[in-house]
Order: structure tokens, then sequence, then C-alpha cells
């Protein structure tokens, strides 16, 4: 049965490596089907957080060699994001299962909301110029800024690219591929800290974790190769549909229906 439940994480990897080449999202796949595999809610949020650990390196990787990427703006955002998700992974991994799920319904239908908003197309269209140096009171609010976002991250993390999207466009005025150049290194680093704090603990499945990151990047790699005008159209409707289902299996849709039938 583990050998089972590893090829279909390999397959779910595959899908939300796909999804978060061209949309976003993937968590939004990956944490729910953890869950559904038996997996502890701890247990689940920590093994997701091996496969987005590979994936948000070899994407710093990429926006580095195409000389897309600000180290100092980088550090400044991932030290209080760092600081930020040590906590949320704190509060996550102390939660009882039941809480924590329905807080994870409520947290996709949220998300989805954002998905099919596109914040990163309406940014990409509006924001023709870049800021080339921040002024000292807008860095300020963006560290504060992150702090919370760590937090998020470090809790949930699902749908965080879309807060720091938001974030970022907001405060600090930027073009989408600097946003998203930031955003996998801060992503990355705090994802680091998170996951140790999940390790200490005994929250990490390996096997399922292994098999979800190899998922993840040969989606990636799939999703990069895709067509985006027609993917991105298909590809949002299948989330659509997948994660108003599953937000409703946590929240205990299903078995409220089936009591009043």
């Amino acid at each position: 049965m583990v050998i089972e439940n590893a090829v279909l994480i390999l397959i779910i990897g595959i899908a939300a490596g796909f999804i978060n080449v061209l949309a976003g999202g993937g968590s939004l796949l990956t944490m729910p089907v953890l869950i559904f595999l038996g997996l502890p809610s701890a247990v689940a949020n920590g093994t997701n957080r091996i496969a987005l650990l590979v994936q948000n390196i070899i994407a710093v990787y990429n926006f580095k060699n195409k000389g897309f990427f600000d180290w100092k703006l980088s550090l400044l955002l991932g030290i209080p994001a760092v600081l930020g998700s040590i906590v949320g992974a704190n509060i996550a991994i102390t939660l009882p299962d039941q809480v924590f799920n329905k807080i994870l319904g409520v947290v996709m239908l949220m998300v989805l909301i954002l998905i099919l908003w596109e914040p990163q197309k309406k940014i990409a269209l509006q924001d023709d110029k870049d800021t080339n140096e921040l002024s000292t009171g807008r860095k300020i609010m963006s560290a504060a800024a992150f702090f919370f976002v760590g937090i998020y991250g470090g809790f949930i993390q699902a749908g965080v690219g879309f807060i720091i999207i938001a974030s970022l466009s907001l405060l600090a005025g930027m073009t989408l591929v600097k946003i998203n150049s930031i955003k996998v290194f801060v992503v990355g680093v705090y994802m680091l800290f998170s996951l140790v704090v999940f390790i200490i603990n005994g929250q990490v499945n390996w096997m399922l974790g292994a098999a979800l990151a190899v998922g993840n990047g040969i989606g990636a790699w799939l999703g990069s190769n895709f067509a985006v005008d027609k993917g991105d159209k298909w590809i949002r409707r299948v989330l659509f549909i997948t994660v108003i289902f599953m937000a409703a299996k946590l929240l205990g849709v299903f078995k409220f229906v089936m009591k009043i039938i």
C-alpha cells in the first residue's frame, strides 16, 4: 500500500508542478491528497514542504542565471519571512487535525478566488515600470509585511505566491518578473527553516516527500514546455473543480448533506 501511495503522490506531484508553472496553487492539490491518504495534517504539511523546497531552489537558480535577481532586497524580505515561518510552523504542528483541516478548507476557497482573479496577469499589465530602489519607509513596511507572509507560509503555505504578488505590487510597485524572482528566494529560504521545525518534531514522511519532489520537478518541466495560453485556461477549470470538491470534503459538507438526506 505504501508503494501505491507513493505512485499516486508522484502523479499528483506532476499535476501540482504543472499547475504551479501555469497558474500557481499546486499545494491546493497536494495538501488535501496527502491528508486523504491518511497522513495527519501536520505530517502532510511537513511532507509537502520537501517538494516545494526543491522546486524553489531550482527556480532561484534559473532566475539567477537569467539575471533577474536582487540579493539585497531578497535577503531583506527573506529574514523576517524566516522568523515568521518558524512561528507559523510551530502553530501548525500544535493544532488538532480537525481544526487544521477546517482552516485549510476555508483558505483553499479564499485562494481559489485569487486564482480566478489572476492578480499576476493584472500586475503584468499594470506595471510597465520597475522600481530600482525602494525608499527606507517602503523597505520597512515590506519587511514587516513579509513577517506575516512568513507566518502564513509556515502555517499553511497553500497560495502564498498570490499573497506575495499582491504584497510586492502594492508596497513596491515591481514588475511581475522581479516579483517572481524575489518570491521563489523568500519562499525557498523560509521553507527550509519551517521544514526543519517539522523534521525536529517528526512531522515528515520522507518516502512520500521524495515522490512528491520528483513529481513536482517533472510537472514543472512539462508545464514550461506546454502552450501557456491554452494550458492556462484548461488548468484553471480543472483546478476550480478539484479545489471546490476537496475544500467541501475538508469542511465536512458531504457529511452534512448525507445527514440531511
